[in-house]
């Protein structure tokens, strides 16, 4: 088939090369312009560079919504687009054009996670596996007909970064797949059941702030979704911000009020958490590694040199 590729970042550069490496034509690429975006410059690899290595024609916009890129993409002739990581709104005069539509790739289990930072929200949740999905674009995000979906378990201690390189394998093989159900001429797809949908906002500061009210294991999970490269979970210490860089939830169940700096257990310093703390039945958070505003990384037990205060969501 002939094919049109829409995408950003490394999600947009892997799904390119499934396609260069594949049985179809790629006929034109769209891409956005480089961002200074914090959760743009991480996983970055350019779209735009490895098309043009294959000699591939190369279109970059914000938002495909102009008469002339309408234009080049008629002229493309595109049996299907397929698209990865495109950050704007597509049109239905453009996903529509193709003879087989549009497929989208999404890195999550769709109806669940649908929007973005779906990775970082799913091991938050607790989730037991993520995966990538394969849909039939419509005039809902992320809700069309399912072509492909894989998955992949999530480990106890698996961080955002280890979920990305689990899923990013995935695209060429959910990708390459489902282009091959299309082009044998399949057109009965898997209906997303709606009630199971769920939508996810763009992550920001103030997703990535401590609250000393949640439950240990959900602040543990908090602190592995915001790993490097990502942000770090932060909370602030005699009125200074403190990221923290590495925790578990702890072994023994300790009471009070949350965000105390409480005990030192094994090679962490526990700070209790959980609205109900004062129960005595909730486990705190040990943290292990911290990094100070200055930029300093300290085991917790070097930084904390003695218990007692708090840890605070607001300087």
């Amino acid at each position: 088939m002939r094919v049109v590729m829409f995408g950003y970042q490394t999600w947009g550069h892997r799904t390119l090369q499934a396609l260069l490496d594949s049985e179809h034509d790629v006929v034109l690429v769209v891409t956005h312009p480089k961002s200074e975006h914090a959760y743009e410059k991480i996983w970055s690899d350019s779209v735009a560079d490895l098309a043009e290595e294959h000699g591939v024609p190369v279109v970059i916009r914000n938002r495909p919504d102009d008469e002339e890129l309408f234009a080049r993409l008629k002229e493309a002739d595109p049996d299907i687009i397929v698209a990865n990581n495109w950050r704007t709104w597509i049109p239905p005069r453009i996903y529509t054009l193709p003879r087989h539509g549009t497929l989208n790739i999404h890195d999550s289990l769709l109806p669940k996670y649908a929007g973005f930072s779906p990775l970082i929200w799913a091991l938050i949740n607790g989730e037991p596996e993520v995966g990538v999905t394969a849909h039939m674009m419509d005039e809902v995000l992320d809700a069309g007909d399912i072509v492909d979906q894989r998955t992949v378990p999530v480990g106890p201690t698996d961080t955002t970064t280890d979920l990305f390189h689990k899923t990013v394998d995935l695209i060429a093989p959910v990708t390459v797949g489902a282009l091959a159900r299309i082009a044998a001429g399949e057109t009965e797809f898997t209906k997303q059941d709606r009630s199971e949908a769920s939508f996810f906002h763009k992550r920001s500061e103030e997703d990535v702030r401590v609250n000393w009210d949640w439950p240990a294991d959900v602040l543990e999970r908090l602190v592995r979704a915001q790993s490097a490269p990502y942000p770090s979970a932060f909370t602030f210490h005699k009125g200074k911000r403190l990221e923290i860089t590495s925790a578990v939830v702890s072994e023994g169940r300790y009471g009070g009020t949350p965000g105390r700096i409480f005990y030192r257990e094994g090679s962490g310093v526990v700070i209790v958490a959980g609205a109900d703390a004062r129960t005595g039945r909730n486990h705190g958070l040990a943290i292990t590694g911290v990094r100070t505003e200055d930029g300093r990384e300290l085991p917790a037990t070097e930084y904390f040199t003695t218990m007692g205060g708090y840890l605070t969501s607001r300087p």
